[in-house]
């Protein structure tokens, strides 16, 4: 598949390792702002469930995912189309209806979740693959913190699934997905690394239109080394 021409930085990392802060931190902290894409948008709809099964549904296994959707809008924003991204409420695990949210083509998309590179014709889109390495007391501490108050969960709940599913679920399909990034990136990023990171996503290298095709270890090497640079 021949690149568009366009830049797609990649953010993988478990439950509330924080992606969706590094994505937003870089996108105010690089020179051009590009466009924000969360995967989390893409969950299926099932209003055919109770809402009693529906809370049973295990958000951190990949087939919670609208496979076909997202790779549909993957594809369409990589060759430049207008896409429409859906918007999903936990409270309910449905989908919001309408139309959704309008996004138009733009050089440059920030994109995070947690299977971006789980499948191999999707991941080859990603200009830069960021897996983000977070200890499982710190995500879990965050996920406390986030799905109490964004999501309407009693805590008890909130540690029982993380035990139950979210830390299996890591292990097996977030987790292997570190060997197909560029960088593994710790989680709190300090504020030297993070500069480090935003002039790595300046150099003029990433322009290079055949780097999506570049095996695993020519891209981790290269990008080994533009880290180096930058730290420079």
């Amino acid at each position: 598949m021949e690149p568009a021409h366009r830049i797609l930085i990649g953010i993988v990392g478990g439950s509330a390792s924080g992606k969706t802060w590094l994505a937003d931190q870089l996108n105010q902290q690089l020179p051009v702002r590009g466009t924000r894409l969360m995967q989390d948008h893409f969950y299926r709809h099932r209003p055919t469930l109770t809402p009693a099964l529906r809370k049973r549904i295990n958000f951190d296994h990949p087939r919670a995912l609208d496979w076909p959707l997202w790779s549909a809008t993957l594809l369409e924003l990589y060759r430049g189309e207008t896409v429409s991204v859906p918007s999903y409420d936990f409270s309910t695990s449905l989908r919001n209806l309408g139309p959704g949210t309008r996004l138009e083509p733009d050089p440059m998309w920030l994109i995070d979740g947690l299977w971006l590179f789980r499948k191999p014709l999707l991941r080859q889109l990603f200009t830069v693959r960021i897996f983000l390495e977070c200890p499982d007391a710190t995500r879990l501490a965050r996920r406390l913190a986030r799905d109490t108050k964004e999501r309407q969960r009693s805590e008890d709940s909130i540690v029982r699934q993380f035990q139950q599913h979210v830390a299996p679920m890591h292990d097996t399909f977030v987790e292997p997905q570190r060997r197909w990034a560029d960088l593994v990136v710790p989680s709190p990023i300090d504020q030297g690394a993070m500069k480090t990171l935003v002039r790595l996503l300046t150099l003029p290298n990433l322009a290079d239109p055949g780097l999506q095709r570049w095996s695993v270890p020519k891209r981790q090497t290269y990008f080994r080394e533009l880290w180096s640079s930058a730290r420079g």
